[in-house]
């Protein structure tokens, strides 16, 4: 029998590394979590989305507006940059891509016109960091603005739902974020801000220390559930289980940590790969979650 290796007494406690996006999927469901970042070879993904096209085109053009040279932030600079950036990916056909296009286009110009050029911000798709006793977490913020003495925390949606205040406050991402950048930065973060492009609404929340340690304290609870999931994961890939068939795996999996079907469900991108994505995949239309007119 092989000796088991003892910990040294004393020793620091490994920190889990994750970022807000695979908590976030852990919460959703532990079976998209597995197939996301378990699962070797990661399952075949389904076709691209639409309305991730569109995000993703706005992001790229906005932040590289604020890279362009101080003159050259006009608003007919951001339209340009969006034609640049544009991702056809998911329409139905090229006529609609055409259409979205130019929505993307106007919601851009009308954003890039109510910014002033010269507010320059403290980064643009900045990654920032953190430690804590039990986690190392790190993000990518959209935009870090510097208001008097404080940091701001901006984040883009170009989703078709109205956001409010509620949305900044419960979001884990956006709290994470200011709680990793006024650590890095040894400067005071509480205001987190969603940007909703479609409507040119701006939800608001301003944390407190307590309510950031509070977010804090969540992420850490959620890393430990995905810690033991995936040390599970990896006992059960061991030489000594090569024999158990991956769906057998995958079975013992769900029964350990069970799937969370729900509304998520007909746009996960592993749906063809669980019972639950199959049978709400033919209620999923491709293009609903483009914003409505």
């Amino acid at each position: 029998m092989a000796a088991e290796q003892l910990g040294f007494e004393g020793m620091p406690r490994r920190l889990y590394p994750c970022t807000p996006s695979r908590l976030n999927t852990w919460l959703d469901c532990p079976r998209r979590y597995r197939m996301t970042y378990l699962d070797r070879p990661k399952p075949e993904k389904g076709p691209p989305w639409a309305h991730n096209s569109v995000g993703a085109s706005v992001h790229n053009a906005l932040a590289g507006w604020w890279r362009l040279p101080l003159d050259e932030r006009t608003t007919e600079a951001a339209g340009r940059l969006l034609d640049r950036a544009w991702l056809s990916d998911g329409f139905r056909d090229d006529a609609q891509a055409a259409e979205w296009r130019h929505r993307a286009r106007e919601m851009v110009l009308r954003y890039a016109a109510g910014l002033d050029p010269a507010d320059e911000p403290v980064g643009v798709e900045r990654t920032v960091s953190m430690k804590t006793h039990v986690i190392t977490v790190q993000g990518r913020i959209d935009r870090l603005d510097r208001r008097g003495d404080e940091l701001v925390v901006v984040d883009y949606k170009t989703g078709r739902r109205p956001l409010t205040a509620d949305d900044a406050r419960t979001s884990l991402a956006l709290a994470l974020y200011a709680a990793s950048a006024r650590r890095m930065m040894r400067t005071p973060c509480r205001l987190v801000e969603l940007h909703h492009l479609p409507t040119g609404e701006v939800a608001v929340w301003e944390h407190t220390d307590d309510s950031l340690d509070r977010h804090l304290r969540r992420a850490e609870q959620i890393a430990e559930e995905c810690g033991e999931a995936d040390e599970w994961f990896r006992a059960t890939t061991r030489p000594a289980d090569v024999a158990i068939p991956p769906e057998r795996r995958h079975e013992r999996f769900d029964e350990r940590f069970p799937p969370q079907p729900g509304p998520l469900c007909a746009w996960c991108d592993f749906a063809r790969h669980c019972p639950e994505g199959r049978a709400a995949a033919p209620t999923r239309d491709p293009w609903s979650a483009l914003a409505s007119d």
